[in-house]
């Protein structure tokens, strides 16, 4: 892949190190942020193309190296990616679209001491685990989302009574929505300039949708009152600002996202005396790893589904395809079969 295009081309299966599995994809999620950036070309730091896609994928374990002690054969597991695409040509844009991937047992590497730089132990592989297999497949990839989204109530310090605005409705927007009901927030606003998206959230339980070009937010989300929280569910400078005089004494602006600007203006004039601004840009791992087990039960009652994410289904063949869609606006997750 380079910037603006995107091709399936061929490449060599990966062999398993000592301490990790290989995984082959059955289903993986199109990230609409990310993986949109790597597609343009903007994602921060990123410059070597082409590249392999994807970060969110499920598959199913059919080799594993001798040192792995938590992987066995036939075993669900998410977050596999590809940093070595076998053809010097591809760079990885973490490579996890692919048809087989990699993924390391953390766990075993702690255990033996070799969890650091030097035996080739990177940070994401806290979060590779393993799945229990009653939870559906097209969930398990929803996983790779739902517990950084999860995290990020323990980043922002998010906390049952709270009312908070969340500008976005994507799928990490309506994460942030659905999850806070579900841990006793108060208010939820939701802020989109896409009808289809805020009728989406108010179907998912926001107390009250917003057009930004065509609502006084601060008037109208919550009677006047000041949030405890705002978050940016989308990565943009510009909410940090709209956010500010929406603030309480001592609220918070929570942004969720790549900022790719290198320096931001904050008016802080606009807001109150006292506040905190958190930006989180990369999973807080300890958090993420932490949150699968509370989300599987939540997926087991049916407090939350797939179904309520994933509005378009594409082959991995028509990546293209899907990649349109989502720049479109139409999608709120899009998922691959392999």
């Amino acid at each position: 892949m380079e910037p603006g295009k995107v091709e399936v081309v061929e490449l060599p299966e990966p062999t398993p190190g000592p301490y990790e599995a290989r995984v082959k994809t059955e289903v993986a999620c199109l990230c609409n942020a990310t993986d949109g950036k790597l597609v343009s070309g903007h994602f921060p730091g990123v410059e070597d193309y082409p590249l392999t896609l994807g970060h969110e994928a499920a598959g199913i374990v059919d080799a594993v190296g001798e040192k792995v002690k938590n992987f066995k054969v036939g075993d669900r597991l998410i977050g596999g990616l590809l940093f070595d695409a076998g053809d010097k040509k591809y760079s990885s844009g973490w490579g996890g679209f692919c048809e087989y991937t990699l993924a390391a047992d953390h766990d075993a590497m702690v255990e033996d001491g070799v969890a650091d730089e030097e035996h080739g132990w990177f940070e994401c592989f806290e979060i590779q685990r393993t799945v229990p297999k009653d939870i559906p497949v097209d969930a398990a990839a929803l996983l790779c989302t739902w517990r950084e989204v999860y995290g990020g109530f323990g980043d922002f310090n998010l906390k049952a009574g709270d009312n908070i605005l969340i500008f976005g409705a994507g799928p990490v927007g309506l994460s942030f929505l659905k999850f806070g009901k579900l841990l006793g927030l108060d208010y939820i606003g939701v802020v989109d300039p896409l009808a289809h998206k805020r009728m989406k959230a108010l179907d998912m339980g926001a107390d009250a949708a917003f057009d930004p070009e065509s609502l006084d937010m601060k008037r109208e989300s919550g009677g006047c009152k000041p949030m405890d929280a705002v978050i940016d569910a989308v990565g943009s400078p510009n909410i940090i600002n709209a956010a500010l005089p929406l603030i309480k004494m001592g609220g918070s602006i929570c942004v969720y996202g790549v900022i790719a600007d290198e320096s931001i203006t904050i008016n802080k004039a606009q807001g109150p005396y006292n506040f905190n601004l958190y930006v989180h840009q990369w999973p807080t791992r300890h958090r993420e790893r932490a949150a699968q087990e509370p989300l599987c039960e939540w997926i087991r009652e049916g407090k939350i589904t797939a179904d309520e994410f994933i509005t378009h289904t594409f082959d991995m063949e028509q990546i293209n395809e899907a990649l349109d869609a989502v720049k479109s606006g139409d999608v709120i997750k899009a998922l691959l079969r392999y």
